[in-house]
């Protein structure tokens, strides 16, 4: 299966002070990419939680950081659907350099939750029919 990938371009506001992307943002990172997948998918967040009363929430994520990206790189942040339960997804995650190096890899399960009261609920059907594996 190919992984989802989104051109995520490093900022000043991205790097510390020694001009390499903070490690804390490649989190975000992550989460645009995981965002822009599931739009790639059909789901509209925002139509998802009026409709449903649901979304996702980060409940684990296990990085690893690797290589530092740079102030102007870009890079390509990739979402690949590893396993499917009934209320929650994990998924690897990479953001990669041009040159294919990777500079953090995770592996991301994303909780599916009732925004009431935060209790977890089974992933929406229309979206879970979407979601290989």
């Amino acid at each position: 299966m190919t992984p989802f990938s989104f051109p995520v371009r490093v900022y000043y506001e991205d790097t510390d002070r020694g001009g390499v992307v903070y490690y804390a943002n490649y989190l975000r990172f992550f989460e645009r990419a995981r965002s822009e997948w599931l739009r790639s998918l059909g789901i509209n967040q925002e139509q998802l939680a009026a409709d449903t009363g649901t979304g996702f929430v980060v409940s684990r994520a296990e990085i690893d950081f690797r290589i530092g990206a740079r102030l102007d790189d870009l890079l390509a942040v990739t979402v690949l659907p590893l396993e499917k339960k009934r209320t929650y997804l994990w998924l690897a995650q990479e953001a990669r350099l041009g040159d294919g190096r990777v500079c953090a890899a995770a592996r991301i399960q994303a909780a599916c939750v009732r925004h009431r009261d935060m209790r977890p609920q089974p992933i929406p059907r229309p979206l879970a029919a979407r979601i290989a594996p």
